[in-house]
């Protein structure tokens, strides 16, 4: 895992970040099942099920999670059973979820994405220097527990990066880095990451 792009002091902590995420989630729950993550995620079809479904408000798109990493969205979901990620809506359904259902949902969606480019899109931005460590050249990621960027919407990658900045999402790797954005590098890497193919795609909804 290559952490060159990062000032020393991030390096530190996303490596602590990484070991400590890699152990919880590990602790924390069992293997996932696939079969049953099925049958369980129907209350995130409403919204990841929808392609180019919006939030209301603020308005940007639902993110893609179908393909995306099982490590991270596990995390994503603990973190919003937490209160350290802010959505009222998403709050109300992770607390309703057992580590046992987390399993299963993020496993199921891991394994039903599509398939990713090996082929950078356009130039990368100069903004980029500090993602490239942990999200990759082309927004896949270097370890499970952080998410895929590639192919992701644009607004989505912009409202989460402004998240990091206002407190909305606690996280201190992130929140430290995208203190350093300004409102063109935020609009330069959605653009970017926006526009390389990865697995991620809307959530499949089988009758």
């Amino acid at each position: 895992m290559k952490l060159s792009g990062l000032p020393q002091p991030l390096v530190a902590a996303a490596l602590l970040v990484g070991s400590i995420l890699g152990g919880s989630n590990a602790l924390a729950q069992g293997a996932g099942d696939p079969a049953a993550g099925e049958k369980k995620a129907y209350t995130c079809l409403g919204c990841h099920g929808i392609q180019h479904y919006v939030n209301v408000y603020p308005s940007y798109h639902v993110p893609l999670i179908a393909g995306q990493n099982a490590a991270y969205l596990t995390a994503a979901l603990q973190a919003y059973q937490s209160g350290e990620r802010q959505h009222q809506t998403m709050q109300a359904n992770a607390d309703l979820l057992s580590d046992q259902d987390i399993a299963d949902i993020t496993s199921w969606l891991e394994s039903v994405g599509g398939e990713a480019g090996t082929d950078q899109k356009g130039e990368a931005p100069d903004a980029a220097t500090t993602c490239v460590a942990c999200h990759g050249p082309t927004g896949l990621s270097a370890a499970p527990q952080w998410p895929a960027l590639a192919g992701q919407y644009k607004s989505y990658i912009e409202q989460s990066l402004k998240s990091y900045q206002t407190g909305e999402r606690n996280n201190a790797i992130m929140m430290g880095i995208a203190a350093t954005l300004s409102d063109d590098d935020i609009r330069d890497l959605a653009e970017y990451y926006s526009a390389q193919q990865g697995p991620l795609v809307t959530a499949p909804i089988n009758n």
